[in-house]
């Protein structure tokens, strides 16, 4: 079988925030696809900071702005010298996503120069095809690449961020100018339609993200822990609803419960969750960002898993908890109860501190409910999230779409 050959294109590779991007493309490459990555922006760290693969990742991968003026120069005047009519068709298709505003027309003429970096790239290294995750801006260079290389371009749309703000993502241009898209959940498909023509919907896969159980393996239980480990991983941002969680511990602190909250991320929420969490003295702890060679310290020590999330795709790190038989506690919304269903954790509405310290503590006061949410758990991520199983799902789809046999 001829080997399927596609350049990835992300916003920041690698990132500890996207993880699952770089398990996405390594696990397709063991499985006979060449893939080359290009990424927007540096690496989110140095590279002595970096796990053994996110090094080798980021030695083999193009950086669009750390190549500089003198790297946009280039790819500028040799597009222009060997294309000039695709050179002002893209040029003038990036403008006209701008209509008339005069900040949208400069980021447009810097998102058409870093798509003719890319382009460069991709022609040298012989690729036609360009894969996006996320519908943010760099699959908005993607969108422009196609328009000026005879080059075609998908996403991988993972929401709801590009959802609540269709406009300025070009949301809906980039639906009709995607030659498919790989949604990771039935409700991502459902706001992709939701803004589309039924004629455009066929473009539209279903494509889980997913962990691997050999790494992700059930956590020691402990029948009646002292005190209670909670462990939040995430991005300390507001949306990620820390703040909710705290007063739920606070309220739990309140009742004489021996509770312990761990924060594993970092992010601009920091500083006043620390503020807030004065009050509950050694009751949380910050161990700010943490590689995935280290994130399983963290998961072994947890008696239980919550995310307050007021808006999501499919959390992968909810998966990863799942896998590793801890019992969760996160809202029902968007794309979650697609992935916890009934008996599989514990949802509760968004913003609901009341729910969520009375869910928290059921867990506490019931050690065999933690048990069998545990063993369900794990059961339905192997089954509809295993990381292989899901990656060869995603390369059928290339295959498909790409034309491959």
């Amino acid at each position: 079988m001829k080997p399927i050959r596609l350049a990835y294109l992300v916003s920041r590779y690698p990132a500890i925030s996207h993880t699952f991007i770089l398990r996405e493309v390594r696990t397709l490459r063991q499985n006979g696809f060449e893939i080359a990555v290009a990424s927007i922006n540096a690496p989110d760290r140095q590279m002595q900071d970096m796990t053994a693969a996110e090094q080798e990742e980021m030695q083999n991968t193009f950086y669009v702005k750390p190549s500089g003026l003198w790297g946009a120069l280039q790819a500028t005047v040799t597009t222009l010298v060997t294309r000039p009519i695709p050179f002002f068709r893209g040029l003038g298709f990036a403008l006209s996503l701008g209509k008339g505003d005069i900040k949208k027309w400069l980021y447009g003429v810097f998102y058409f120069i870093e798509a003719l970096m890319i382009g460069q790239w991709m022609q040298k290294h012989r690729l036609s095809h360009i894969h996006v995750h996320f519908a943010t801006p760099a699959a908005t260079v993607g969108m422009i690449l196609s328009r000026t290389f005879p080059m075609t371009y998908s996403m991988t749309v993972h929401g709801p961020d590009e959802f609540y703000n269709v406009k300025d993502y070009y949301l809906t241009q980039k639906i009709a100018h995607a030659d498919f898209i790989c949604c990771i959940s039935n409700f991502a498909r459902s706001q992709l339609m939701l803004l589309s023509p039924a004629t455009e919907w066929d473009k539209f896969d279903i494509s889980p993200l997913g962990v691997n159980p050999s790494i992700f393996q059930p956590a020691p239980f402990r029948e009646h822990p002292e005190p209670f480990e909670i462990v939040c991983v995430g991005r300390l941002v507001p949306v990620k609803g820390q703040h909710i969680l705290l007063q739920a511990v606070a309220k739990l602190l309140e009742k004489g419960r021996q509770v312990r909250l761990r924060y594993v991320g970092d992010g601009p929420d920091r500083e006043s969750l620390e503020q807030q969490a004065k009050t509950l003295g050694k009751a949380v702890r910050f161990a700010g960002a943490v590689n995935q060679d280290r994130i399983l310290d963290f998961y072994k020590r947890a008696d239980a898993f919550v995310l307050a999330t007021f808006a999501e795709g499919v959390p992968v790190v909810l998966m990863e908890a799942m896998m590793m038989q801890i019992p969760c506690v996160t809202t029902h919304i968007t794309g979650i109860p697609e992935l916890i269903r009934q008996g599989e954790g514990l949802l509760v509405a968004p913003s609901d501190i009341e729910g969520l310290t009375a869910a928290i503590e059921s867990l506490m006061d019931n050690p065999q409910l933690r048990q069998d949410i545990g063993h369900k758990a794990r059961a339905s991520v192997l089954e509809r999230y295993e990381l292989e199983t899901n990656t060869l799902r995603l390369g059928e789809i290339f295959r498909k779409r790409l034309g491959h046999k």
